[in-house]
């Protein structure tokens, strides 16, 4: 038996044991030097057993105590509802409310729940300083040239590798690097619709998406989403004709974490390519999950180069660096012209300081750290929820990403409660900011990605205890 399929193997028996009741939370586990004994196994297998178990949300570790059933495990809030969107392309855009809270961003004293991003104090500032001195000494005229423009050569390289596990089997002649995630979006709707186009997308959605894609003409179409495993696709195909374009998140949904099952990604590829409709693929969370492996991508179903996949380091690494990349398929021509004519070229200093740090091994090492304290995020804020909501509240269940989606009872408007909450200096995402239909009025998006502190917990509380009194 190879040692892969043994470590998995045991903690596959003690994870059942945790599920099925047996082992209850609180209980203590046999210890590393136990575990070795009783199986037979090395020290880093036994290791792994528990990194897996703790990857899984079922165990957690105590300085000098050992490992124990976590008490999350039993915490489940109901489920969020399917949303149920009208299926008529509307353009009604919360564009005054979106603006209140994103004017939020930056600001001193407030604690913000309200943007996805990861806090500066989650992410390797120094060690990025170091890479921005680097690079101005490595390249030439210390990074003040142009660089070419399809992108960073090396970066290019570190990006195709990282999509091997995945299926993304990129070269760096697939990829042209991009101002940000959200400019890699902006040139692939640029490249692909024109005003009065019908672009399909999540509901709720990303505001910025909302917002882009109305900028640019075109008519959104919002379709029904599981708060787990994203769209409906009888949904999808049953709105084909009307469609011209379609825009997903499929992994870790921002705002509502949802996660798609690879057989709902391939059979949503082969439906769009049939009918010769682009996907554009925004896969920034991706690289955020929580279990044991990083999730699979639409464009690693790709056959035709009919999905232009889009991601960025904004949400894993540096927000502020403006560094993305489109995997433009067939399209990559389009994606080239655009970018000559609307930015030249992307920062040289950063993106060669950004493809060393991957290049390193210290991109990974960070986003290990990164995973485990969100995922550490996400059972806190669920408990504390859980203790200070009002009844009736529901959760979703993200396994991965920067975002919790909360529903309230229908009573509870949440416009209202940031009106509350910013009083008291904390700052929420009202639902209404994810759709551009009147619905999401009960709901709110939290980040998880600030530290987690008294100071945290005390504030999501005072969520909780606004709620009540709306």
């Amino acid at each position: 038996m190879g040692k892969e399929f043994l470590y998995t193997e045991i903690a596959n028996g003690i994870a059942s044991q945790i599920k099925n009741g047996i082992l209850k939370a609180g209980d203590k586990l046999p210890s590393v030097r136990m575990l070795c004994h009783e199986h037979r196994i090395s020290m880093n297998t036994a290791k792994r057993v528990f990194l897996e178990l703790e990857s899984q949300s079922l165990i957690e570790s105590k300085p000098q105590s050992g490992y124990f059933v976590s008490p999350f495990f039993s915490i489940k809030l109901p489920l969020p509802d399917v949303s149920r969107p009208s299926l008529i392309a509307n353009n009604d855009e919360p564009d005054e409310l979106i603006s209140k809270v994103y004017e939020n961003m930056g600001k001193k004293g407030l604690t913000i729940f309200s943007i996805s991003i990861p806090s500066g104090d989650l992410l390797p500032q120094a060690k990025l300083k170091k890479e921005i001195v680097n690079a101005t000494r490595e390249l030439k005229e210390g990074g003040t040239e142009y660089e070419e423009l399809q992108g960073n050569l090396k970066l290019r390289r570190m990006i195709a590798l990282r999509s091997l596990p995945w299926g993304g089997n990129f070269n760096e002649n697939d990829l042209v690097t991009t101002n940000g995630g959200m400019n890699a979006l902006s040139f692939c709707l640029m490249a692909l619709g024109k005003p009065g186009d019908t672009i399909a997308i999540e509901s709720p959605c990303y505001p910025g998406i909302l917002q882009l894609a109305n900028g640019l003409g075109l008519k959104v179409l919002e379709l029904p989403t599981h708060p787990t495993t994203g769209i409906e696709i009888e949904a999808l195909k049953k709105m084909i004709p009307e469609i011209n374009i379609c825009l997903l998140i499929p992994n870790y949904n921002s705002p509502l974490g949802s996660c798609m099952p690879d057989e709902n990604k391939k059979e949503v590829v082969k439906l769009l390519a049939e009918n010769k409709i682009p996907l554009i693929e925004d896969d920034v969370y991706g690289d955020l999950y929580f279990g044991p492996s990083r999730p699979k991508c639409c464009k690693s179903f790709d056959k035709e180069g009919n999905v232009l996949y889009c991601s960025s380091i904004s949400k894993t690494l540096a927000p502020g660096y403006r560094v993305g990349w489109i995997a433009p398929g067939k399209y990559k021509d389009k994606i080239l012209k655009l970018k000559l004519l609307h930015s030249t070229s992307s920062i040289s200093l950063v993106n060669e300081a950004v493809a060393n740090f991957l290049k390193t091994g210290k991109y990974e090492k960070h986003l290990q750290q990164l995973r485990r304290t969100l995922q550490s995020n996400y059972q806190n804020y669920v408990q504390t929820i859980a203790e200070s909501f009002p009844e009736g509240t529901k959760t979703g269940r993200p396994q991965g990403g920067l975002s919790l989606w909360v529903e309230f009872d229908k009573k509870i408007d949440t416009r209202i409660l940031y009106d509350l909450a910013i009083k008291q200096n904390i700052s929420i995402a009202p639902g209404r900011m994810f759709t551009l239909q009147d619905q999401f009025e009960n709901c709110m998006r939290l980040c998880i990605g600030l530290p987690w502190s008294e100071v945290t917990q005390t504030k999501l509380r005072q969520i909780g205890s606004l709620a009540k009194m709306i």
